[in-house]
């Protein structure tokens, strides 16, 4: 991404702001759907907003927070799924199925944008961080949370294969066997036990101490030599860029071929219905 130009000519978002101040830029989730819900705004906006950040010279360090009690809800399924009904036909054919795998790929692009932007990311969060949101922060370099953070890699609840770069992310910041507790289980973990597998560097007592401790360490690293923090953020990258664009490609290619199921419908309908799905591998 670095050197691209981005497409947004009137620097208005409708998901998300962006402020800029002392060198660091501070990017706050807006929705608009509950709890910072990712949307179709958002997918499209991210990756704006970061190419606009990273080709800002007078930037040197990023926080990303969410508005409100929550950081992100994850995927708004209510917005998201009336586009996708042709997609996720248990009959739907090839050309459906390739044009799900181009939307996936899109989206986990969107992701990207904030891993691949070469000034360091910090994650300041609050409430709840779940799915979409903990692809998000596991996309950003430095995790921080508040007390109240409560962190889910739920997708296999609603039976789909995270596919937007926690699976692939998420190894090396916190290890293999606590990612595949928290993939296979979906279960939800409070700060204190994020702290402790190292998805979080360090838990502060609110969301507002949180905040203020990413704006910190922000100031920090941008009083450094701006080219050796970006050089350093780079050669680290090299240790898993390959790795983690080989895996994003495999589970899109995985879930255009495999999403569609009667589990992800009985999900979906459970999910609207307010009631627990029952799977049948199906």
């Amino acid at each position: 991404m670095s050197g691209s130009e981005p497409n947004n000519p009137t620097g208005e978002y409708v998901s998300l702001s962006v402020e800029r101040g002392g060198h660091v830029a501070e990017v706050t989730l807006l929705g608009p759907g509950k709890g910072n819900a990712m949307g179709p705004d958002f997918w499209r906006e991210l990756p704006l907003a970061f190419a606009e950040l990273d080709t800002d010279p007078d930037v040197r360090a990023i926080v990303l927070t969410g508005s409100g009690r929550n950081f992100s809800y994850g995927l708004d399924l209510a917005a998201m799924l009336p586009s996708w009904a042709g997609y996720l036909s248990g009959d739907a054919l090839a050309r459906p199925r390739r044009e799900f795998l181009d939307e996936i790929r899109r989206m986990q692009d969107s992701i990207t944008a904030v891993a691949r932007t070469r000034k360091p990311v910090i994650a300041a969060v609050s409430g709840w961080c779940i799915g979409g949101g903990v692809d998000l922060v596991a996309a950003a370099d430095i995790r921080l949370a508040s007390a109240d953070a409560r962190f889910s890699v739920r997708e296999v609840r609603v039976a789909i294969v995270a596919d937007m770069g926690s699976l692939q992310r998420l190894a090396s910041i916190i290890g293999e066997g606590h990612l595949r507790e928290l993939a296979f289980t979906g279960k939800d973990i409070d700060a204190a036990r994020a702290e402790k597998i190292g998805l979080v560097n360090d838990v502060h007592p609110d969301r507002d101490a949180t905040l203020e401790a990413a704006r910190s360490m922000a100031a920090d690293i941008a009083a450094n030599p701006p080219l050796v923090v970006q050089g350093a953020k780079d050669v680290l990258s090299v240790n898993t860029e390959q790795r983690i664009d080989a895996g994003l490609r495999y589970v899109a290619t995985w879930n255009a071929a495999f999403l569609p199921s009667h589990d992800l419908n009985e999900a979906v309908q459970a999910f609207l219905q307010r009631r627990e799905p029952e799977f049948r591998g199906e």
